[in-house]
């Protein structure tokens, strides 16, 4: 097959052109920059902003994977411009293709979030559609080259982690995740919604533990109260400005007090099941970041 990505130059994108590679797959990838040739993929220069870039990404492409978003924004705007307007252009350039929509479990709690409504608001946008759809709802996505974590790793060098209220999570490594999403572009015919999890309910305090346990310490667990983790917003907002990763916007999210997979929404073990265990998958992430115990 020949797949069409955006966000090909991102975290998940990565790892899909990987998997798309590994089974036999050509690979079109939409690059705001210039990017190193690589045998298997055509960069195709442009953005979700531009119609003829898009155009020249899904020409002759049997499916498109939909990975671009915006995860962090300074005002609605952004997430309208990324997530909402950014898919209504994939959409128009996909017309009946394959289409594959990466989504967040956030886009379930609508209410809590600037960031999940424009992800709701995206999967409507995919199920009004004429292609041939699916939406995959990843729970928290890890692996090497992952960011989103990696601040929870360097404080439990120091035996340290600042945790939401209680609650339940559960991850997915980048490469189950990257497998499923190149399984599905070659499914033909089929309209669906899957959340997608390894399968391992944690508490945040399992996660915190499990995370010193990758980095060779023992980790305090010491959840912090909404109120507090406001202040850490803002305190963050300060000191890292646009790359801050606890926002406002994340607060509520956060604080929810179970982010899993819903059960019967996860896909069907014949479709795909998660290979990487989570403390494999923590321990070669600490690697990664040169932390491994």
């Amino acid at each position: 097959m020949i797949l069409a990505l955006t966000g090909g130059t991102g975290f998940v994108g990565r790892a899909t052109i990987d998997a798309a590679l590994k089974a036999g797959h050509e690979v079109r990838a939409l690059a705001r920059r210039t990017q190193p040739a690589r045998d298997g993929v055509r960069w195709v220069p442009g953005a979700l902003d531009d119609a003829d870039s898009l155009a020249a990404l899904v020409d002759g492409a049997d499916a498109v994977v939909h990975i671009a978003g915006v995860v962090n924004a300074p005002d609605k705007a952004g997430f309208v411009a990324g997530n909402i307007e950014g898919t209504r252009a994939v959409v128009a350039a996909t017309g009946t293709r394959r289409l594959v929509h990466v989504s967040s479990l956030s886009a379930r709690e609508p209410q809590l979030s600037i960031y999940g409504w424009s992800k709701r608001e995206a999967e409507a946008i995919v199920t009004q559609s004429d292609s041939d759809w699916t939406i995959v709802r990843p729970t928290g996505v890890y692996g090497p080259g992952d960011t989103e974590l990696r601040d929870m790793f360097r404080l439990a060098q120091l035996g340290l982690a600042f945790l939401p209220p209680p609650g339940r999570v559960s991850l997915i490594h980048v490469e189950d995740l990257a497998r499923l999403l190149v399984t599905l572009a070659a499914r033909q015919g089929a309209h669906e919604l899957y959340e997608v999890d390894d399968g391992e309910t944690l508490t945040h305090a399992d996660l915190a533990a499990a995370i010193g346990q990758a980095v060779g310490r023992r980790v305090m667990p010491m959840h912090l109260p909404t109120p507090l983790m406001r202040l850490g917003a803002w305190l963050d907002r300060m000191l890292r400005g646009d790359g801050a990763k606890l926002t406002l916007d994340r607060v509520n999210y956060l604080s929810h007090p179970d982010w899993t997979a819903t059960p019967d929404l996860r896909p069907p073990a014949t479709l795909w099941r998660p290979e990487i265990a989570l403390d494999a998958g923590l321990a070669q992430t600490a690697r990664s970041y040169a932390i491994a115990r």
